[in-house]
């Protein structure tokens, strides 16, 4: 090593030249100074010179230097090597014949020297070589593409032979320019560049097939010719064509000649048996070097050409012409895979290194484990072995390849180590396991809870399941003992379930024996289907098997059941005389709630009641000269006074007003004033109607009311001592008292005991009960169709009348503010149309009140207006909130003055007797529309 005080001047110039490289601090920045110099391309000996120097100082930045050197060499080598592959290339361009396995022999050996195939010029050789290899093998290609060609015309020129003449004579233009065109393509390809690098059976075999189509062509021409002369001259001669002569011999007026006989074939010049052991023995031959092609094995199938080869020298004259061509064709396959098997291999070789080094420098997360590990090294080293069949071996990537699996089969070691011990484990894990089974089958052999039983075992199962990965041979071993040990901790259980489907079977028997009985017992099904739950819940039982036992139970019972569903619809379905009148009694009210006429409406639900109670219906009128609308008019009769005083009242349900039924008569006689809008007037354009009304028969007067009878009561009865009131009566009595019951709700004995025909008198009307039987109170019993028509037809009555009474209260109202503002007592509407909660006098001082002239006295009317709106409960405006509010707290201080609520009707004529003025208007419709309603 030289100092650095032997040769100052050198080491200054090296120094300066290579921007002070040999005087930087560190290692780094001397390297980094070497590798900004080195992108300058310095010199090769400038190079050598700095390494020399540097190499003894830094071996890291001479690192930099000694792979450029490196890289100059071996540039310089491969210029050297692709000047002499490119001179081999330009020689094989050069050759007229340019064998195939040559050129691709060129670039294999090339590939394998290390010339730069992938840089100029040898990449422009390699694509004329390879546009020169495809250029002969498209030649080839068309070259047999012809001789069909050949073969397809002259099939053509037979076919045309056995037909008439004169289709051949039709289209022998076209065969002419056909044949024609064939010869110019065939000089085509005899002209092509590379017709001479072609193999040398394709020439004779395209001149073969040119020589044979000329001579079809012009025998046929000919044939043809003399076809056309001997059908112009009878005396011309007949073509030679067979079919042809007969056609003409036809149409001179001879018979075509009898085909002669067929020949008898020529006997072979070769044995048989010889030829048939020649053909053997090639095509053996043959299939074992395509299965060594397919294989790709490249020495074999060497071999196995070589074997074909000796034995087509021996029978080649023997083997058939199919034969051959598959024989040819399998030795140049094999030939082109030997050729490429020796360049490929190193390709893998190297592939495979690169997959073996790659093993262990995967990303973080991505590392291979165990099991994959090792399946992959041994795929790897198999792929190996199929490239060392191939190639010549190459040792040194051989040994990188075994180093590199062999550092990564220490992860399978590793994995294995695991597994082994993994394995010990679970073998004691599993051991321990089948001593506990055998232990707890022993304390548990008279089980009692058969459901925790079968929950324990569960429980062994899974663990058993779950007790990790043994070898397959040491869990043959531990199965086998884990079935002897479980199968007799299950044995009580599955005893149990034996005797328990016996049982189920027995009720299975037992229930359809039941659903057969011509009258189903409903007691006894339910205690069979408890006793099948009790079992079912003592003794669980596989989910399948226990389903289908319950389906074989439930069936006859199920059977029975809809038997008797289908007889009570039969019987249900032949409608009653009681059902026919309840449905032509709903049809009646439906038409009724079409018309919108209340009484009509109120006459029809009249006469479904009573068809429901079982009533007889009336008499059927006499036929009417014009049809009407609806129910008969005189249908209204049976129609209580009282329901028709409350034709426009809040609903259907709501009766009139306590006042009104004092005003009408308890009966309905023909000549009650009362009664007059009930019923058609004389003179009404229904003559039935009137002729039911005549002929309805007066009601008959209620029976006297029999004298209460005197009862002793204990306190004070002096005279002016008040009594006790009487504590009315409830809806019933407690759960389970009798509705006949002497007395009242509780049994009271000061009530009175029910009189006979009363509801709640007993049923029986003697002593023994010989009062003959009557419909309860609710009717007989309906069927389906006649229930369902009925409570739809009254559900639409119902909510017709609720509309009907709303919008008289509506119209009514608007009267009586239309009264007022006119100040006309006339249009003030009846009690009837007012409601039941306007009373007479209360409508005759509102008559009063709008038929006076309006007085001043405007302070009352604006408090009566407050009183309407406190007693309607309805908003008051905003600029009368402070009026309100004084007037609640004046009336607190009066308590016994009546309530807003009972004065309204007064209130009401205070309001009318004054002037009328939108704003009042307005609040009274508000507050009356609400009190109109209550």
């Amino acid at each position: 090593m030289t100092s650095t005080s032997s040769k100052p001047h050198d080491l200054q110039s090296l120094d300066t030249l290579t921007g002070g490289a040999f005087t930087a601090p560190t290692s780094g920045e001397r390297a980094q100074r070497i590798r900004d110099w080195l992108a300058a391309n310095p010199t090769p000996e400038q190079m050598q010179d700095v390494f020399k120097e540097l190499s003894g100082r830094d071996k890291g930045a001479a690192r930099l230097l000694r792979e450029k050197l490196d890289e100059l060499k071996r540039a310089k080598g491969q210029e050297a090597i692709a000047v002499e592959w490119a001179h081999k290339a330009e020689a094989l361009l050069a050759q007229p014949k340019l064998n195939i396995a040559d050129a691709l022999a060129w670039q294999r050996d090339a590939a394998k020297a290390g010339a730069p195939l992938s840089r100029e010029p040898l990449a422009a050789f390699k694509a004329r070589l390879a546009e020169r290899v495809k250029g002969i093998e498209d030649l080839q290609h068309r070259a047999q593409v012809h001789r069909e060609a050949a073969v397809l015309l002259a099939q053509r020129f037979e076919v045309l032979s056995t037909k008439s003449w004169r289709d051949a004579q039709g289209v022998e233009e076209a065969l002419r320019a056909d044949v024609a065109h064939w010869q110019q393509q065939a000089g085509e390809i005899a002209a092509d560049p590379n017709w001479s690098s072609l193999d040398a059976r394709f020439a004779p075999q395209l001149e073969s097939s040119k020589a044979q189509l000329l001579v079809v062509s012009d025998a046929f021409h000919g044939a043809l010719t003399l076809a056309v002369a001997a059908d112009a001259d009878a005396a011309a001669p007949l073509p030679p064509v067979p079919v042809w002569a007969d056609e003409l011999r036809v149409a001179r007026g001879g018979t075509p000649e009898a085909a002669p006989a067929p020949a008898k074939p020529p006997a072979p010049k070769v044995d048989p048996e010889k030829r048939a052991a020649a053909q053997d023995a090639v095509q053996a031959a043959l299939a074992k070097l395509e299965q060594e092609t397919a294989e790709g094995h490249g020495k074999a199938s060497a071999g196995a050409a070589a074997a074909l080869r000796a034995v087509l020298k021996e029978h080649g004259k023997l083997v058939e012409p199919p034969l051959e061509a598959r024989v040819h064709a399998a030795l140049v396959a094999a030939g082109e895979l030997e050729g490429w098997q020796r360049w490929s291999a190193d390709k893998v070789r190297e592939d495979l290194v690169a997959k073996a080094e790659g093993l262990l420098k995967r990303p973080e997360g991505q590392a291979l484990g165990g099991r994959k590990m090792q399946e992959t090294l041994r795929a790897l080293r198999d792929q190996w072995k199929q490239a060392d069949q191939g190639g010549v071996p190459n040792h040194a990537l051989w040994k990188r390849f075994d180093e590199a699996c062999n550092e990564a089969h220490k992860v399978v070691e590793a994995w294995l180590e695991k597994v082994r011990a993994d394995a010990a484990e679970h073998r004691a894990l599993r051991t321990a396991l089948i001593e506990e089974v055998k232990a707890w089958a022993v304390e548990h052999t008279q089980a009692s809870d058969l459901k925790a039983h079968n929950r324990a075992l569960h429980q062994f199962a899974d663990r058993w399941r779950d007790a990790g990965h043994v070898g397959e041979k040491v869990f043959a071993e531990l199965q086998a003992q884990w079935n002897e040990a479980f199968g007799a901790a299950r044995a009580p259980f599955e005893s149990a379930q034996k005797a328990s489907v016996e049982r189920r079977q027995a009720m299975i028997a037992e229930a359809a024996e039941l659903g057969a009985a011509p009258m189903l017992r409903i007691d006894a099904v339910k205690a069979l289907q408890q006793r099948w739950q009790h079992e079912a819940q003592s003794v669980p039982l596989e989910r399948r098997h226990e389903q289908k036992l319950w389906d074989a139970f439930r069936a006859p019972i199920d059977e029975a059941f809809n038997r008797k569903t289908a007889e009570r619809e039969k019987a249900s379905a032949a409608m009653s005389e009681h059902d026919r009148h309840v449905l032509n009694a709903s049809k009646a009210l439906e038409a009724a709630n079409g018309t919108g006429d209340a009484q009509k409406i109120r006459a029809a639900v009249a006469q479904l009641e009573a068809a429901l109670r079982g009533e007889a219906p009336p008499a059927a009128a006499p036929a009417a000269s014009a049809p009407s609308d609806g129910p008969a008019v005189g249908a209204t009769d049976v129609v209580a006074p009282g329901q028709a005083a409350a034709e426009f009242g809040e609903s259907a349900g709501q009766a009139p007003a306590p006042e009104d039924a004092d005003a009408l008569p308890a009966t309905a006689p023909a000549d009650a004033p009362a009664a007059q809008d009930l019923v058609a007037p004389a003179d009404g354009a229904d003559p039935s109607a009137r002729s039911d009304a005549e002929a309805a028969p007066a009601p008959a007067a209620p029976p006297k009311p029999a004298p209460k009878p005197v009862i002793a009561v204990r306190g004070d009865d002096r005279p002016g001592n008040k009594k006790a009131e009487a504590v009315p009566a409830g809806r019933g009595g407690k759960f389970g008292d009798r509705r006949d019951a002497r007395g009242g709700p509780g049994g009271r004995t000061g009530d009175r005991p029910a009189r006979p025909g009363e509801r709640g008198a007993p049923a029986g009307g003697g002593r023994f009960g010989d009062r003959p039987p009557r419909f309860e109170d609710r009717g007989p019993r309906l069927g389906d169709a006649a229930f369902r028509a009925q409570r739809e037809a009254l559900e639409r009555a119902d909510f017709a009348l609720r509309k009907l009474a709303s919008q008289a209260h509506g119209e009514a109202l608007t009267q009586v503010l239309g009264a007022w503002e006119k100040r006309d007592a006339a249009q003030l509407p009846s009690v009837q149309e007012l409601g039941r909660a306007v009373t007479p006098a209360v409508r005759s001082s509102w008559s009063q009140a709008i038929g006076t002239a309006p007085s001043g006295q405007a302070a009352d009317a604006a408090e009566a207006l407050l009183r309407l709106e406190m007693a309607a409960e309805v908003p008051t405006p905003a600029e009368q909130l402070d009026a309100r509010r004084a007037l609640q707290l004046k009336l607190l201080t009066r308590r016994g003055d009546p309530t807003p609520e009972q004065t309204w009707g007064q209130d009401a004529g205070k309001v009318l007797a004054a002037s009328h003025d939108a704003a009042s208007a307005r609040r009274l419709q508000n507050a009356l529309k609400a009190l109109l309603r209550k």
